[in-house]
């Protein structure tokens, strides 16, 4: 019992990994559809925005679920190069997969600071992480650019307090701070007991983000993944989404929500041809420079 106290603590922990691929130029680069920008500020108003594309991803490449294709990285890849977005948050992924999609990334942002961060699942028999058939770590990720090359970038990792006992894999969430504007995270809740996933989402949302926004000083929040839970069914998602965020979803069990300073549209499902057995969801957020009170 100590040693899986002492692993969850230590799974906790926030710790800065921040994986910097190329220097930013000197100059800005052009701006196109889908660069993460700041719009003009009027002299009314000194706050400025940040608009980014946000996609998320459930590729179900573990080679163990019924899910899984051997064509969900082609598919991803093919996305991301289309969409460019500035922000993918990945579930149901080996970790090798996330150096993969690093690289397209990088080439959808060409001179930008990428950074990347993956968190296995735990593994309740072992003790260790879970593992991909091939032997992989497995888990979740996420990929964003920061706009500074000297950002720190902060990740934030750990599993959750409540889990499914009759399931041996170990749910985990994931956080990064790139560069001190946005927490973006992600999350893959339990799927086979509906009550311990709307119990995860509530602590999330409710106790371990607030916190770390808190800590952060009170970044903008977004959250985005499988979270195994739907609107309008029982257990109703809605009930574990704090009041004033927004919501989105892909129909289904992936949701995009949102701290209230900041505005989710131009919602998007995207096909994944059948490579996994959940369709990308892309949205784009509007995030205000202002910071919500103490």
């Amino acid at each position: 019992m100590a040693a899986r106290s002492n692993r969850f603590l230590r799974r906790a922990l926030a710790v800065g990994c921040l994986l910097a691929v190329a220097a930013l130029p000197t100059a800005a680069p052009a701006a196109r559809p889908g660069a993460l920008r700041a719009a003009p500020a009027d002299a009314t108003d000194a706050r400025q925005v940040t608009v980014l594309r946000m996609l998320q991803m459930n590729l179900c490449n573990s080679g163990r679920a019924g899910c899984y294709t051997g064509r969900a990285m082609a598919r991803a890849t093919q996305v991301i190069t289309a969409e460019t977005p500035d922000l993918v948050t990945l579930n149901e992924i080996c970790a090798n997969d996330l150096a993969v999609l690093r690289r397209v990334f990088q080439t959808v942002h060409p001179g930008r600071t990428v950074v990347a961060a993956f968190q296995a699942a735990g593994d309740r028999p072992s003790g260790n992480d879970t593992r991909c058939r091939d032997g992989q770590r497995f888990g979740i990720g996420l990929l964003t650019h920061a706009r500074a090359a000297a950002s720190p970038g902060t990740v934030y990792a750990g599993t959750h307090p409540t889990q499914d006992l009759a399931d041996p894999e170990e749910r985990a969430w994931l956080c990064v701070d790139a560069d001190g504007a946005l927490l973006a995270c992600t999350t893959h809740l339990s799927a086979s007991g509906y009550r311990v996933a709307l119990t995860q989402c509530h602590h999330l949302l409710d106790v371990i983000l607030p916190g770390i926004s808190r800590d952060a000083g009170n970044l903008p929040t977004v959250l985005a993944g499988d979270l195994n839970l739907r609107a309008g069914h029982d257990p109703d998602v809605r009930t574990c989404t704090p009041t004033g965020h927004q919501r989105i979803d892909d129909g289904r069990l992936q949701h995009i929500t949102a701290t209230p300073d900041i505005t989710i549209c131009c919602r998007t499902v995207v096909p994944m041809q059948e490579a996994t057995d959940h369709p990308g969801l892309l949205a784009t957020l509007t995030i205000g420079r202002s910071r919500r009170p103490t």
